[in-house]
């Protein structure tokens, strides 16, 4: 039986609401414009209109999996990230609105050639190449079908030709080069934290989201490792946890690096701890 898409929104709307999910109106109409393929903007302009009952189908499966705390960009497939559409999946870290700060801060200065360690769907060096028309960088993950993403991703932005991949752990096996910006954002939940979380939370990678250990055990591991790989006046920025600027600063303190600042994101938490490579020893 066919249903006009007013009734469809409707209906939407009411699964979403009883399965708990606060911006029910607003989801219901992204996931109806998802089928459609149309702007969410249109849908009020067309809600006499009919669905047929293959795409009165796709609703109901997208509404199953948004009921069952899928998160929407799974189901979409995408996640829009400081002015640009990258590819999601359930592979990679779901990108957060609060690590474009990092990109931001990361562009403040000039850089020719960037680190991104961790780099998951790519979203943040190819932010910045698509910033620096001029740079050049290299995108390092551990995991192999996050590089196939974070690929297709540098495709469709048209950056394959200023971005290389390398499977690695951290920097462990990344050929020597010197980076005048190396940039991270490692997984730094703590595990009793984590399971506290969105349900949304737990259909990402978990590998993406925790050290299973404290939460700073991978800010240690690539403070230690990048010494060689950072230029002489190199910048390296790491994403943090709200509460872990201090921790992070005393870490980079001890392994000599200069100029340690945290920074705080628009709304005034610590978000981005940033400093320069140590003194060369003469």
């Amino acid at each position: 039986m066919s249903q006009t898409l007013q009734t469809a929104l409707t209906h939407a709307g009411q699964r979403l609401l009883g399965a708990g999910i606060e911006d029910f109106r607003r989801e219901a109409r992204i996931l109806l414009a998802f089928v459609l393929d149309i702007d969410a903007l249109q849908v009020s302009l067309r809600l006499e209109e009919t669905l047929n009952a293959g795409q009165s189908a796709e609703l109901e499966a997208a509404l199953s999996s948004r009921v069952a705390r899928v998160p929407m960009s799974h189901i979409l497939g995408y996640r829009d990230f400081y002015e640009h559409r990258f590819i999601v999946s359930h592979d990679v870290l779901d990108p957060r609105p609060e690590t474009e700060e990092l990109v931001a801060r990361a562009l403040s200065a000039p850089f020719q050639n960037v680190l991104d360690l961790g780099t998951g769907s790519g979203c943040i060096i190819l932010s910045l190449l698509a910033e620096n028309s001029s740079a050049y960088g290299l995108a390092v993950d551990q995991s192999t079908k996050a590089l196939e993403v974070a690929r297709r991703n540098a495709a469709n932005l048209q950056l394959t030709d200023r971005v290389r991949f390398c499977r690695s752990d951290w920097c462990a096996g990344i050929p020597a080069e010197r980076f005048d910006l190396i940039v991270s954002n490692p997984p730094y939940i703590h595990p009793a934290v984590l399971k506290g979380l969105s349900a949304e939370v737990h259909h990402e990678p978990k590998s993406a989201l925790t050290d299973y250990k404290d939460g700073l055990s991978h800010y240690a591991t690539i403070a230690h490792q990048v010494h060689g790989f950072l230029a002489p006046e190199g910048r390296l920025l790491f994403e943090i946890g709200y509460d872990q600027g201090a921790a992070v600063a005393e870490m980079l303190c001890k392994e000599g690096y200069r100029d340690i600042a945290v920074l705080e994101d628009l709304e005034h938490r610590p978000r981005v701890v940033s400093c320069r490579a140590r003194a060369e020893k003469t």
